[in-house]
């Protein structure tokens, strides 16, 4: 056991751009620094950019509607109601450097599989961290566990994502024979759970769903009892706000309907390039419905709402097209991978069951913009191509590896 982990933490075992990559990722938590690792792994992109080749044409799918969904953002910035406060978010470009990033410092198998397990085991401490908050006073709706992230929203995403990845790892290959990834498993559910976020929820369900499908539909049977011994188990305020997901009563319900209402008023006035980074927090009022309950909203809780409505249709337009390649591609290469051991199907798979939960839960929450989250899903969007651009020497590297 020793001896694994150092060779997967030795300095030596990869180049110096891979950990700075790495590090930018399993440091989400803490904004500023993975930040610092960003950068640094930018600057070391650049310096080995012209000694190696990369196969450009196989991320080009992915890497070209998201540089137009970066261009069509400076337009909207420029053509802005308020060029000044669009033009300041346009510091959130940084992130987007995750995609490309990925496929020129993450190379093959071995490198890519490492960032991947500590990325789940890092989430899985993150768990522990929100359950610890749970355990000593938090858990309440008004006051929620939320790890080490200043939102609750912010700390499930994360946990969703990370969540797929390892059910994928699971189901999909042999991560069940893995004793961390089982305590992983249960700590990151049960803090999901606790989190008591209904958006996630809901894309956990319907992207499991799917995995069974493609998977093991026969288990699609055991739904029934499932959900019978779970309004039997469950403790009452948890069964009250999984029943609260459908409730239009509900007052967080229905404010989302009135910011879809006010979202599509924005679209409306200006569908090319929308109200301007930035903007819909200031002029929400402007549009919101008279009925609403809450005069000011962060955003119109909706990705794709808030994507059309801050910098217009054609952005949204990008940012479908992207997810669209991203899904297509890892599902294409799940679907011509094989069962046995030496295969990444269960990456691909988690790949296209964290962007698809990813989606979802995006219906019910401006996730996209939600800068943690956004940068992991950046990177998972990643792992098919990094994937597929082996390489020679860093094959020769991982197997030397071990």
């Amino acid at each position: 056991m020793k001896q694994k982990l150092v060779r997967l933490f030795s300095p030596r075992s990869e180049p110096a751009g891979f950990w700075l990559y790495a590090l930018h990722v399993w440091t989400v938590f803490g904004l500023a620094i993975s930040n610092l690792f960003l950068t640094a792994a930018a600057f070391q992109a650049l310096r080995r950019s012209g000694s190696r080749k990369y196969p450009w044409r196989q991320v080009k799918s992915a890497l070209l509607p998201l540089v137009l969904f970066i261009a069509l953002l400076v337009c909207s910035a420029v053509v802005s109601y308020e060029p000044r406060t669009s033009l300041l978010e346009l510091r959130q470009i940084l992130s987007y450097l995750t995609f490309p990033l990925a496929f020129v410092l993450v190379r093959g198998r071995v490198q890519t599989r490492k960032l991947v397990d500590v990325l789940i085991g890092v989430v899985a401490l993150l768990a522990i961290f929100g359950l610890a908050q749970f355990f000593t006073g938090s858990g309440q709706i008004f006051n929620r566990i939320r790890g080490p992230f200043s939102h609750y929203m912010t700390f499930a995403g994360i946990l969703l994502i990370a969540d797929m990845l390892l059910i994928a790892q699971m189901i999909c290959g042999k991560g069940w024979q893995s004793w961390w990834r089982r305590i992983a498993l249960v700590v990151i559910n049960l803090a999901l759970l606790g989190s008591l976020t209904r958006s996630s929820w809901v894309a956990l369900g319907l992207t499991f769903t799917v995995l069974l499908i493609l998977r093991a539909p026969r288990y699609l049977a055991a739904y029934l009892p499932a959900a019978v011994l779970f309004i039997i188990l469950a403790p009452v305020p948890l069964l009250h706000r999984v029943i609260s997901i459908g409730d239009l009563a509900d007052t967080s319900n229905y404010d989302r309907v009135c910011m879809v209402e006010a979202g599509l008023k924005m679209i409306r006035e200006r569908p090319l390039f929308g109200l301007g980074p930035g903007v819909v927090r200031a002029r929400y009022p402007l549009y919101r419905h008279p009925s609403a309950p809450r005069a000011l909203v962060p955003h119109l809780h909706n990705t794709f709402l808030q994507i059309g409505a801050d910098s217009g249709l054609l952005s949204l337009g990008a940012y479908l097209w992207f997810m669209g390649a991203a899904l297509c591609f890892a599902y294409r290469r799940y679907d011509t991978a094989s069962d046995d051991d030496d295969s990444d199907a269960d990456l691909f798979m988690g790949v296209f069951l964290g962007l698809a939960a990813f989606n979802i839960a995006g219906f019910f929450e401006n996730n996209w913009g939600d800068t943690e989250v956004h940068r992991i899903v950046l990177f998972v969007a990643a792992v098919p191509f990094c994937l597929a651009n082996r390489g020679q020497e860093a094959d020769r590297e991982g197997a030397a590896l071990g």
